[in-house]
């Protein structure tokens, strides 16, 4: 016997609960597939001394506030999926664990999309995809031409320190895991080597308030690629809710005793070549502060806000030649390790449909493709700059459940989305 549904969900994190709990409150029939686990990602993709990264209040889904005893500090790593177990019960979720979708296709012979599992065939009328942005581990080309001694492990395989081997750890990448990581190494007294890369810097708090308070009070949270186009290729703020969060400066890490590094431009055998970028990625780095701390000051302004100045942040610690190192002996430094803090890409090769671009980026309107039922959530700026995260997939979510029901009340006035463009 086919199995048929009305909606089927892939993914079973945060963004796909979300999602049943719209069409639940609308009386849509749907069933989620997850892969692994109930936010499997949070559990076996991080390491174990994660935080998130925003304070405790942003850690809402849609009917479910935050309502611990802590709402300005930071959840570990267990916190999270504690949370978003208790919401799976909370709304009823008709999850299905241990499902992996492995295709998705046109129906063959009716409207709407087949999809294969290992577990067998199912048809459905809609598909919403929120298997979520990190996905598959970039790591560079170059890695391959590391001796086959040292281990190398991206970041969404390290655990712990003791997890690794003796001996100095070289970590590539300076986004928010890299730094996370190099903290929890210089904790459990490693040597450390970072090359750095792109990165921004925020404070984490500024004239009382946590930066990502001031993001949302500002309206940072809600805008649009459309309205600010160039932050598509920006990189994410450095933040961090370890410790009760704090701020994270590269330079005060060298005061620590970690090497800080140019990015790998080449490898030769044992030998790292390292661009002479090291300057000029820390200033980059530095240039955010100064963005993000103008922008609160001119807001408190305007608003005309009763909240105190703050003195503008102290110069960071110089870094004793920021150029000098072009080489790097691997051996002379005793690395044992690479971590390859370098990010992630969407994989969505198993979607067999037109609304992909040929870097495999979905195309696509606030997650409404141009293939009618196929819907995607939980992207990074998939409508605003919250789209990925817990406090903001909700409103998405919401919106792809109108059209849904919409479109199951009335079929024949179901359009196909007008101009689509590509959320990354």
């Amino acid at each position: 016997m086919e199995e048929r549904h009305e909606t089927v969900i892939v993914g079973g994190g945060h963004a796909g609960l979300a999602m049943s709990h719209h069409l639940s409150r609308r009386g849509r029939a749907h069933v989620v597939l997850e892969r692994g686990r109930v936010a499997e990602r949070w559990r076996s993709e991080r390491w174990d001394s994660l935080c998130f990264q925003f304070p405790n209040w942003s850690l809402a889904l849609p009917g479910q506030p935050y309502d611990g005893p802590e709402p300005d500090g930071f959840a570990s790593r267990d916190e999270v999926v504690r949370f978003i177990d208790r919401y799976r019960e909370a709304i009823a979720a008709p999850v299905r664990t241990g499902v992996h979708v492995t295709a998705v296709r046109a129906a063959p012979d009716r409207d709407g999309f087949r999809l294969e599992t290992a577990h067998g065939v199912l048809d459905a009328t809609n598909v919403v995809v929120a298997t979520g942005p990190y996905q598959e581990p970039v790591v560079p080309a170059l890695a391959g031409a590391l001796p086959s001694r040292l281990v190398q492990v991206h970041s969404r395989a390290y655990r712990n320190p003791s997890s690794l081997p003796p001996g100095a750890v070289l970590v590539v990448g300076s986004g928010a895991s890299g730094c996370q990581i190099v903290e929890d190494l210089l904790a459990a007294g490693r040597r450390v080597l970072l090359s750095v890369g792109r990165h921004r810097r925020f404070p984490r708090r500024y004239r009382g308030r946590d930066m990502f308070w001031w993001m949302e009070r500002m309206g940072a949270l809600d805008q649009t690629l459309d309205e600010r186009p160039e932050a598509r290729d920006r990189p994410n703020p450095l933040v961090t809710g370890v410790g009760g969060g704090h701020d994270i400066d590269l330079r005060c890490y060298a005061a620590r005793g970690v090497t800080l590094l140019g990015h790998v431009a080449g490898i030769d055998g044992a030998r790292l070549r390292l661009a002479d970028d090291l300057g000029t990625q820390l200033a980059g780095g530095d240039e955010g502060v100064a963005v993000f701390t103008r922008a609160v000051d001119a807001y408190v302004a305007r608003a005309g806000l009763a909240i105190p100045e703050e003195p503008a942040p102290a110069a960071p610690p110089p870094v004793a030649a920021p150029t000098a190192i072009r080489t790097l002996d691997l051996d002379a430094e005793s690395i044992t390790s690479v971590i390859w803090a370098t990010g992630f890409r969407r994989d969505f090769g198993w979607i067999h449909l037109p609304v992909l671009e040929g870097n495999g980026e979905p195309i696509h309107r606030r997650g409404v493709t141009a293939c009618a039922g196929l819907y995607f959530l939980g992207l990074p700026w998939l409508h605003t700059l919250k789209s990925s995260v817990l406090c903001g997939v909700g409103r998405d979510a919401e919106h792809l459940a109108e059209r849904i029901a919409a479109r199951a009340e009335h079929p024949a006035l179901d359009p196909a989305v007008g101009p689509t463009s590509r959320r990354p």
